[in-house]
């Protein structure tokens, strides 16, 4: 697939991992939907740094849980630029709660991350699909995590989410093909504001240490550099399909070598 020029939807680009994707893209000439929810502000500065880079870019507020919000993102998509030839799902619903507190999880807790997690990729998929299928080919990156192979992370809820989320996406590789190849990315801990709003300041920076000691890389993720295969998977991949790639400096190993 050819970058430049394509038409590529990114959900939840406002901040993190979803706005390094979308600049990654638009640095490649991309034309880019950049979707959010609440953070309006910090996505129109996205916005304005992708055009900055070359790119084209469309904002779509919309809500991923919703069928009829991710059915008129794709249109909205189309009818800007024609086509659709990428969908990155990479927004996504987490809540801080320790795994042994079977208390701080509720049901509405588990639906809430399960709508963003599980159902959103799906529509945004089915939203898309038609579209694919019409120009001939199209590429999918789900945005999982290691913690739904490990089932560690901010919550049960969110590991079980994400392990759904590999399964439909080997699913949905099948069912898809050939025109269509559907990938997960799953990074392991990664710098965001996401986390350090949730931990504050000091517990963050305790958590980022102690994974860059411990993962066999030295090393916690970064947005910038996990946006890296998931370009790679959208333009260079092409028998690629159905895979799981772990993102995570080796932290699914086990931990560091000994000295």
């Amino acid at each position: 697939m050819n970058i430049e020029g394509g038409v590529f939807i990114v959900t939840g680009s406002a901040t993190g991992l979803g706005a390094a994707v979308a600049r990654r893209l638009a640095s490649k000439g991309g034309r880019v939907v950049i979707n959010y929810t609440r953070s309006e502000a910090e996505a129109n500065a996205t916005a304005v740094e992708c055009r900055s880079l070359g790119g084209e870019a469309l904002l779509c507020l919309a809500d991923v849980s919703d069928d009829a919000d991710c059915r008129r993102m794709a249109a909205e998509a189309v009818e800007r630029f024609g086509r659709v030839d990428g969908l990155v799902n990479n927004a996504a619903q987490s809540k801080i709660a320790a795994h042994s507190d079977l208390e701080a999880l509720t049901a509405e807790d588990f639906e809430r991350i399960f709508g963003v997690n599980v159902i959103g990729p799906y529509q945004m998929t089915r939203a898309v699909v038609p579209h694919m299928k019409h120009q001939g080919r199209g590429a999918i990156v789900n945005i999982s995590s290691v913690s739904g192979f490990s089932g560690s992370g901010s919550s049960i809820a969110y590991a079980a989410s994400k392990g759904a989320l590999n399964t439909m996406t080997l699913s949905l590789a099948r069912a898809l093909a050939p025109e269509i190849r559907v990938n997960a990315v799953c990074p392991g801990v990664m710098q965001t504001r996401w986390w350090r709003e949730g931990l504050g300041e000091e517990r963050y920076q305790s958590f980022i240490d102690n994974y860059a000691e411990t993962a066999p890389l030295r090393a916690a993720g970064d947005p910038e550099i996990v946006a890296d295969p998931v370009v790679w998977l959208l333009e260079g991949a092409e028998h690629v399909t159905g895979e799981t790639i772990m993102v995570d400096s080796g932290s699914h190993l086990g931990g560091a070598p000994r000295r």
